[in-house]
């Protein structure tokens, strides 16, 4: 898997470099405790790969064929598989899984389904800890709802968390989704949500940890429930 750095972190990383550079070598020129700016370097550094490691956007391909499969939309452990009612979209009973991201996963959102983007939508909220149930209606958050070529609707909903600020979404209705292309980007720790049919068979547990574009996390069953 090449890696490379996601565009919706170039900005942020630019900007750090000045703060960096304008906190620091003043202390270099200055200071005349030479611990000073070696101290602060340092931190700074730190700080400043770890800002780097968030960001990073690994180039994936899905291996074998994804027909019929549902893939894992973000990196991270799977934190929900329940059955529950989505009332946006869907108005049907639909498995629940939910996947949290730590700040320390890879935070790009990946297409769960190759098919068409029938629906998206932004909704503000709140901004709670991502991996509390209703965090899923009452935080942040982005749905975005991709039909299947078999005539599934799959819903997947980006989430903020405490810490999560913006949820970027690149998916719009009439847009093609390919599981090896981005969704979108949350930036700094949240949730993804997806919703399948009922009578789909999950293929990871709580606990599991995911890998977007790559781990299939459940096979579908295209008689059932087909799209609208």
């Amino acid at each position: 898997m090449r890696v490379k750095i996601h565009h919706e972190g170039t900005n942020i990383l630019l900007i750090l470099i000045a703060v960096i550079i304008a906190v620091n070598v003043p202390l270099w020129l200055w200071v005349d405790c030479v611990a000073v700016p070696v101290v602060s370097t340092v931190l700074w550094a730190v700080f400043f790969l770890l800002v780097l490691n968030f960001f990073r956007s690994p180039r994936r391909h899905f291996e074998g064929d994804p027909a019929g499969l549902l893939v894992a939309s973000a990196d991270g452990k799977v934190v929900a598989l329940e059955e529950v009612y989505e009332g946006e979209y869907l108005h049907c009973r639909c498995i629940q899984l939910s996947v949290f991201m730590s700040v320390f996963n890879v935070h790009a959102n990946w297409f769960p389904v190759d098919g068409e983007v029938i629906f998206s939508a932004h909704h503000p909220g709140r901004f709670m800890a991502a991996y509390l149930p209703k965090s899923s209606t009452e935080n942040e958050r982005s749905t975005v709802v991709i039909r299947t070529p078999a005539g599934q609707d799959i819903l997947v909903r980006q989430i903020a968390g405490a810490i999560a600020r913006r949820i970027v979404t690149y998916a719009r209705p009439g847009v093609e989704a390919n599981i090896e292309d981005h969704m979108g980007f949350i930036k700094f720790g949240s949730r993804v949500d997806i919703y399948m049919p009922l009578g789909s068979e999950p293929l990871v547990k709580i606990g599991d940890t995911t890998t977007g574009g790559i781990t299939p996390v459940a096979r579908l069953h295209p008689e059932i429930n087909p799209g609208k």
